[in-house]
């Protein structure tokens, strides 16, 4: 079966080629029981790979369960994942049949499979390994015949270092991994994917389809899209209903989009007329940090070229102009010019010192904003949570 014809089957809209890989990944892997691990950001549709591996398996037959890991509460999960006899705990009236065994034969996805408690992963373990589970309360070993497939949209390796999830299990569930990328670098899927849900939500509540101008589409295709296709469809909806206009401009759209003159893009297009440097004073510092970090690299990749060989421009070619903090000297011998920097002067020293300050009351004020939780600063920033770290030290954060 062809790739668009599974499209078709399974709803899918969008034609990038790293959703066209994922699908035929997916494919290829389906006829194995290998364990597959999903990966992408929150909202992507990883829920769709399962479905697909399942649907193309030798166990299509059989049952498939979809879990939510992270929608159930840690006191419960074995019990609704591996069953428990009657009496185990308080509430244990009867005994209950857990998802590993009712999907004998088949195929069980478990989402967010990064929420799952380090006990439940030890249970979880076994089972891959050998197939056998334990319900909660008894001393019987049970035989569960299941094909696992887990999807997550945070990173597991980091987790591990963290000691946050089982290396081995890790391992175990990454057996293939198959990651989906996020909508802002799906390109015209965007477009296809807003008409699909505009004509959804038309016939849902019997309105005429909302349509883009072709600035709007611009629009949304510059968006970085933190939310993926889950945000594109609330988006569609709202249009939908509280607009009178059915012709959206970016007039329009601009109030729907999230943060959306946080979008360097836009910064640069000058889209947004309106701006005030003076109300957007942490849009300024962004952006500085973002120039810092270009600057940090350029000197990294600079002083590896001067500690390699002396940097050589060529004599005579129009427009080479020596920058006046350089001296050098002919080569007559090569037609080249030897040159060597002599110390940065004050002015830019206190520039990067500048920098700096900025730096640390960006950084500041992101903590502050995010009421001191480093991952959601260092999301907002743009930057590893590492690497936010390593800058709390340096400027002695508090």
């Amino acid at each position: 079966m062809d790739i668009q014809s599974i499209k078709q089957r399974f709803g899918i809209i969008g034609k990038a080629p790293k959703l066209e890989q994922a699908i035929q990944r997916a494919v290829r892997v389906a006829p194995t029981d290998i364990t597959v691990l999903v990966t992408g950001e929150s909202g992507t549709g990883k829920e769709i790979i399962p479905k697909i591996i399942h649907h193309f398996s030798t166990r299509k037959h059989g049952p498939y369960f979809a879990i939510n890991c992270g929608a159930i509460p840690e006191g419960t999960i074995d019990s609704e994942l591996f069953g428990h006899e009657k009496g185990s705990f308080t509430g244990a009236i009867s005994t209950r049949r857990g998802y590993f065994e009712v999907a004998d034969k088949g195929t069980l996805f478990l989402d967010e499979v990064a929420e799952l408690p380090l006990t439940t992963q030890v249970r979880l373990l076994r089972v891959l390994e050998n197939g056998e589970y334990i319900k909660v309360g008894s001393s019987k070993v049970q035989k569960t015949d299941v094909r696992i497939i887990a999807a997550t949209n945070r990173d597991l390796v980091r987790l591990v270092e963290e000691g946050k999830f089982r290396e081995d299990l890790y391992y175990r569930l990454a057996t293939v991994q198959i990651p989906l990328p996020p909508l802002r670098e799906r390109g015209e899927d965007i477009i296809m994917l807003f008409r699909k849900f505009a004509s959804d939500v038309a016939h849902k509540y019997h309105l005429p389809p909302v349509r883009l101008t072709h600035e709007a589409e611009q629009m949304l295709m510059r968006y970085h899209w933190p939310g993926n296709i889950r945000e594109l469809r609330n988006i569609v909806e709202q249009l939908s209903v509280l607009e009178e206009s059915r012709i959206i401009t970016p007039e329009i759209l601009r109030p729907y989009l999230k943060d959306y003159r946080m979008n360097l893009p836009n910064i640069i297009t000058g889209e947004d007329a309106q701006f005030d440097f003076g109300k957007d004073r942490e849009l300024i510092f962004k952006l500085i940090y973002e120039l810092k970090k270009d600057i940090d690299n350029l000197k990294v990749v600079t002083q590896e070229l001067m500690n390699r060989q002396p940097l050589t421009l060529p004599q005579n070619v129009p427009g080479t102009q020596i920058p006046a903090h350089y001296h050098g000297a002919e080569n007559g011998t090569n037609g080249t010019i030897i040159i060597e920097q002599n110390d940065a002067d004050d002015t830019s020293r206190d520039e990067t010192l500048s920098i700096q300050e900025k730096e640390k009351e960006l950084i500041r004020k992101a903590l502050e904003k995010h009421h001191g939780k480093r991952k959601a600063a260092a999301k907002e920033l743009g930057i590893s949570e590492r690497t936010l770290y390593r800058k709390i030290k340096q400027y002695n954060i508090q």
